[in-house]
């Protein structure tokens, strides 16, 4: 079969062609306000045909083999229309042509447990969450992929990846009065299912934690040195700069290409920052990405200087850059385009004691809610926050937002810690939502952090 379509893709006449094929076989469980909502399993089988004819491309799916014949003549027809009309001249980083066959590497497999047995599971963290009277709510989630994918080019690379990808949430929701207070628990990765099973007692933790922030104080307004936990390092890293060292995006804008500037100093010699497709079992981690790419570790800054940003063959030809692989697709209905894969700052030397130590008066943001950015602006809300005083953790403070410039705050960080730890999550570009991800990074501290809360 694949040396049939590379003999198609090679006569199609394309300057370049491309082939994916994806068969996933999918099972899902989801427990939501106070019943169960879902239990499933499916499966689903679809390719595309990726061509570039001069500068134009051309994208078409299909869900049967044998149609392959006749959408590949099809594409490059539409490619070169494309290429009439367009003015901007394509060109793809040179990469090395390789043949490769990736198999499973799991630890605990999902598939050795029935759908029942995944359903009393769920059910059975709801019911301890539920079993608090200030919980009025929660969401318990499960869901895994199994992913055959198939990548085949007109340049001769052949690559064949199994991938699994689990992902599983408990979200509790504790309500008193007017107040309501959300606390999450992510247990996905790619490669152990027994993370997801015997967390009873964290469940627990996790529903205390969301009843006793309901009579925490807010917190007082202002500019505190802030630290930053591993997880609230990690979304801080992925969402604010991350997005920002994705090559499409600099290519396309003018004032972040000059902005983005290699060799430019954004932070202190501590500041290292990277992304990774290489982490064993975090989301996000591939052996090889969606164009046939080898993935890497791909440090973007080093010791506080700007030396690198994420691409895909497309973008690292456009800019004259080498190629990262980061070329991503969510599944067989999207081209690949530039994604993260594992975002982190890495760690320093400083443990977390002598950080908290360092701070009179400030502000330990301990876990993320979520995030959003605009340019160079951001704003952060953690979901557990304390107060620091005099060197120590003092009392819990809630309605948290963190805000600020982003290069700002780059140079704001003081210290680093020794404590690095990888976190799953998911991540939206366009519309290719949610593709996993996972973002990492130690205990962090930042001088000069804007606070909002209460005046």
């Amino acid at each position: 079969m694949i040396d049939h379509i590379h003999t198609l893709l090679r006569r199609s006449g394309a300057d370049f062609a491309e082939v994916h094929l994806e068969d996933v076989r999918a099972t899902g469980v989801l427990f939501r306000g106070k019943a169960l909502q879902r239990a499933s399993m499916s499966q689903d089988y679809g390719g595309n045909v990726r061509v570039l004819a001069g500068n134009g491309w051309a994208f078409y799916t299909f869900n049967r083999l044998e149609d392959l014949e006749h959408i590949i003549p099809k594409a490059v027809r539409t490619a070169r229309e494309v290429h009439n009309l367009t003015p901007t001249t394509v060109t793809l980083a040179d990469v090395p042509v390789l043949k490769a066959t990736v198999p499973l590497d799991l630890v605990c497999d999902p598939r050795s447990y029935s759908l029942e047995q995944k359903t009393d599971q769920v059910c059975s963290y709801a019911d301890i969450a539920l079993a608090h009277p200030l919980i009025p709510a929660v969401t318990v989630s499960y869901n895994e992929r199994f992913r055959t994918l198939t990548y085949v080019n007109s340049e001769g690379t052949q690559v064949r990846q199994e991938r699994c990808e689990l992902t599983a949430a408990v979200v509790v929701t504790a309500r008193k009065g007017r107040v309501t207070e959300i606390q999450s628990k992510n247990f996905s990765n790619n490669h152990d299912y027994s993370r997801f099973l015997n967390k009873e007692q964290e469940v627990r933790t996790l529903a205390e934690t969301a009843v006793r922030y309901l009579d925490a104080p807010v917190v007082q307004s202002g500019v505190y040195p802030v630290v930053c936990g591993p997880s609230q390092t990690g979304l801080f890293v992925h969402e604010a700069f991350g997005h920002l060292s994705e090559g499409d995006k600099v290519y396309k804008n003018d004032d972040l290409r000059a902005i983005m500037r290699m060799g430019r100093t954004f932070g202190p010699k501590i500041l290292n920052i990277f992304d990774s497709g290489l982490d064993r079992g975090a989301r996000g981690s591939l052996p090889y990405d969606d164009e046939g790419v080898a993935t890497e570790k791909t440090y973007l800054i080093r010791e506080g200087v700007l030396v690198g940003r994420l691409h895909s063959r497309q973008t690292a030809g456009i800019m004259g850059e080498r190629p990262t692989g980061n070329g991503r697709a969510l599944s067989y209905e999207y081209p690949p385009i530039v994604r993260m894969r594992n975002t982190s700052i890495q760690g320093g030397d400083s443990s977390f004691d002598d950080i908290i130590a360092s701070i009179p008066l400030g502000v330990y943001a301990k876990k993320s809610k979520g995030g959003q950015t605009g340019g160079e602006m951001f704003t952060f809300t953690p979901s557990e926050s304390r107060m620091i005083r005099q060197g120590r953790l003092a009392e819990p403070v809630r309605n948290v937002s963190l805000t600020g410039n982003l290069f700002e705050t780059l140079k704001n960080i003081d210290m680093v810690g020794n404590d690095y730890q990888i976190f799953a999550g998911s991540c939206g570009k366009g519309e290719q939502f949610p593709l996993a991800v996972s973002f990492s990074g130690p205990h962090i501290k930042i001088n000069n952090v804007i606070v909002g809360g209460s005046k």
